[in-house]
């Protein structure tokens, strides 16, 4: 949880701005002074700091300048409150290291807009340092993330958000012949967060849910448009969450997207990863069986790397099977991988079910492929994922696979 520590000598201002932090599930600490607010700022070393620029003790000048020399608090971002607006006043503070000034009286939106703005840049600058020495430890705080995307999500700002679409083809005829959705976030305040990095988090504060609910939305549409260009046989999968699959009304609302977007219910596969089902095996193969009953597709992802035996496969409603790119990966120099991707395929096969080999990257995998009856594949050996626009020109070239 995100740190916050308000120095602020007037009681009245001091506790509206707690309960406000509070009420944002941030962490406040108060400090009615700058002598404690120092020795709480040294001793707690919080995300980041509210400053009163008058104060007894210590006054705020007082208090940055004490911090600044410090090692572990020399980078903690600081924003000042003050009633005072000369040039003065914001020169002083800012050369002796400040990050940024409010002037009271102000409003929520204000103090929310600051903070936030502050710790996406302490996030920001977090990330780049680790990716220039590469070391995981030095990553940004996920709560800081999660305090932005909230807000991105309570405003709907669903423009920075963009989904990508890798093709999956048919080896047999090497046409392109669904792609899977892949969602990207591009924040002013952050830059790119990955899928990678967006979902993990989305998903454990249960934010997935609104982020889902609008990939399906987008997944619709955009299919809509793909079969109104003439590319009827198209399919997008779309991978599903835990989180949205508890939910009461979730094959409700996929129906009622399909019937918007005018939509037959084949158009559009969900994608399961296996660990989902063993959380809550009964619940999750009804839902499954719901699903499949009104004609929408079911695949099951990432095969291989989770924790149901190939025993259980029978047990699941499902239309797809994925193999992990792991066992992908190399696989005409590896006798194992290649055993375990040949049995895998021909048990999907006597099970009626269609294989999907992901993570393909080269023309001896796809060979591999080929020569063992898989079905279909995606990878980058064919593309990486694509915005709409990319995946559409490659529609209209008729691109697929090589013979």
């Amino acid at each position: 949880m995100t740190k916050i520590l308000v120095i602020e000598d007037e009681e009245a201002v001091r506790e509206n701005i707690l309960e406000l932090l509070e009420a944002e599930n941030f962490q406040p600490i108060a400090a009615t002074n700058g002598k404690i607010g120092l020795e709480l700022a040294i001793a707690e070393v919080p995300d980041l700091i509210l400053c009163d620029l008058m104060m007894p003790e210590i006054d705020g000048y007082g208090v940055l300048t004490a911090l600044r020399e410090q090692p572990e608090t020399s980078v903690i971002p600081f924003i000042f409150l003050t009633a005072r607006t000369t040039k003065s006043d914001f020169r002083k503070g800012m050369d002796l290291g400040a990050d940024d000034y409010l002037t009271k009286p102000f409003t929520r939106s204000e103090l929310l807009s600051a903070i936030s703005s502050r710790l996406a840049k302490q996030a920001h600058l977090a990330k780049n340092l680790s990716a220039s020495s590469h070391n995981q430890n030095n990553y940004p705080e996920m709560r800081v993330i999660e305090v932005i995307l909230r807000q991105t999500l309570e405003s709907e700002n669903f423009h920075e958000f963009q989904v990508y679409y890798q093709p999956q083809l048919d080896i047999k005829t090497g046409k392109i012949i669904a792609a899977e959705s892949l969602l990207s976030w591009h924040s002013p305040l952050l830059g790119k967060i990955s899928p990678t990095e967006l979902i993990p988090l989305a998903e454990s504060t249960g934010l997935i849910v609104p982020i889902g609910e609008w990939i399906l939305q987008s997944a619709c549409q955009q299919i809509k448009a793909w079969k109104d260009a003439a590319f009827n046989a198209l399919e997008i999968s779309v991978n599903l969450s835990a989180r949205q699959l508890i939910q009461k009304d979730f094959v409700s609302k996929i129906v009622r997207l399909l019937d918007d977007s005018n939509l037959p219910p084949n158009s559009i596969e969900i994608e399961i990863n296996e660990n989902m089902i063993v959380q809550n095996m009964n619940h999750t193969i009804a839902i499954m069986q719901e699903l499949q009953s009104i004609g929408i597709k079911i695949a099951l992802d990432d095969f291989g790397t989770g924790y149901n035996s190939l025993m259980n496969l029978k047990k699941y409603p499902i239309d797809t099977l994925k193999i992990d790119s792991y066992f992908i990966r190399n696989i005409d120099n590896d006798s194992q991988k290649a055993a375990i991707t040949k049995a895998l395929i021909q048990m999907a096969h006597n099970l009626n079910l269609n294989v999907v080999a992901e993570g393909v990257e080269t023309a001896a995998e796809l060979s591999f492929l080929r020569e063992n009856n898989c079905d279909a594949m995606q990878g980058f050996f064919f593309s990486h994922p694509l915005t709409a626009s990319e995946f559409e020109n490659l529609l209209f070239a008729g691109k697929g696979l090589p013979e």
